[in-house]
């Protein structure tokens, strides 16, 4: 008698780095990252990616190394950065599928107010606000296509 077949299925692991609050508060990067992510009150990722890259050219670098993908900046730096700041909760990605700070986040900007100057947060809300109009496009193409890919709630009568 010959053996019955068993099919099985390929566990695939994938190892990364646990991050915690304190790592956070000592990496400047992902503290900018942070307000950023606060001053725009809600992004998608791919627009948070065009923004930080809009600041690169505007002369503020974060030091994020980008590839362009066509004509789509993509870096893999801040996609891990902005996965961190998601697994410690200082973000979230809302219904809508934008990144916002939570109330988390909020709560470590305000005990933290001393990790970045008045100065650097002024250039970012400068920033911010000029670079808007560039990346708005971009979130509503997001919000559009994720509303596309939805299917109807509503049931159909015939």
């Amino acid at each position: 008698m010959s053996k019955p077949t068993t099919k099985s299925k390929e566990l695939k692991i994938i190892a990364r780095q646990v991050v915690t609050i304190n790592d956070v508060k000592k990496d400047p990067r992902k503290i900018k990252l942070l307000h950023i992510i606060g001053e725009t009150k809600g992004i998608s990722e791919k627009a948070l990616q065009y923004l930080i890259y809009y600041m690169k050219e505007s002369g503020y670098d974060l030091g994020y190394q980008f590839i362009m993908l066509g004509n789509t900046p993509s870096s893999k730096e801040l996609h891990n950065d902005i996965v961190s700041l998601l697994y410690v909760g200082l973000i979230e990605t809302d219904p809508r599928r934008k990144l916002v700070v939570t109330s988390l986040g909020r709560e470590f900007i305000d005990k933290n107010k001393d990790l970045l100057s008045e100065d650097e947060k002024q250039k970012i809300k400068k920033l911010v606000e000029e670079l808007r109009i560039k990346v708005a496009p971009i979130d509503t193409e997001v919000e559009l296509s994720t509303r596309l890919r939805r299917p109807s709630r509503r049931k159909r009568l015939f």
